[in-house]
């Protein structure tokens, strides 16, 4: 499931972005989402059979759909299932919204059925105003960090 936010008056946000180098507003952004989004991955965890956590390590699929929908220079992370490698787990979106009847086609044997148990979907409706808060206020603290190292090495370099 992805999802698209537009946050209003977040020009100011944008604008202190640009003026760092490409590298380093990617790293702040990477850095913000990772604190803002642990809440939701926390409370899916719990709910979940499956370790769910935030991770930048995406799938050939959604990096191709990474580069198509958003260029080169957006952040994308993953707030899901994964397993002991750090790759997605095959059968949780089973899980999260179950099957219809399933029947095996080679002996038209039927397997039932699985109810939907969503782990996720509650988890980011119950955190998301609380994830956008986190989100600002990260994004800035991360913004004024970055600008002081920038400060820092200017002044060794400077000597």
């Amino acid at each position: 499931m992805a999802v698209k936010m537009r946050i209003e008056g977040a020009g100011d946000i944008e604008r202190a972005l640009a003026a760092l180098p490409r590298g380093t507003a990617k790293g702040v952004m990477r850095r913000a989402m990772k604190k803002s989004l642990k809440p939701v991955a926390q409370m899916a965890d719990a709910a979940s059979p499956f370790t769910v956590a935030v991770t930048s390590k995406l799938t050939a699929r959604q990096k191709r759909e990474a580069r198509q929908d958003r260029g080169r220079s957006k952040v994308v992370l993953y707030v899901g299932p994964v397993d002991a490698a750090g790759d997605g787990e095959p059968h949780a979106h089973l899980y999260e919204f179950g099957t219809g009847i399933r029947v095996q086609s080679s002996t038209g044997r039927s397997t039932g059925r699985m109810s939907a148990r969503p782990f996720l979907r509650p988890a980011w409706d119950a955190n998301q105003a609380l994830m956008l808060a986190t989100l600002k206020r990260e994004v800035w603290g991360e913004i004024e960090r970055a600008v002081e190292r920038a400060r820092r090495k200017a002044a060794r370099a400077g000597r």
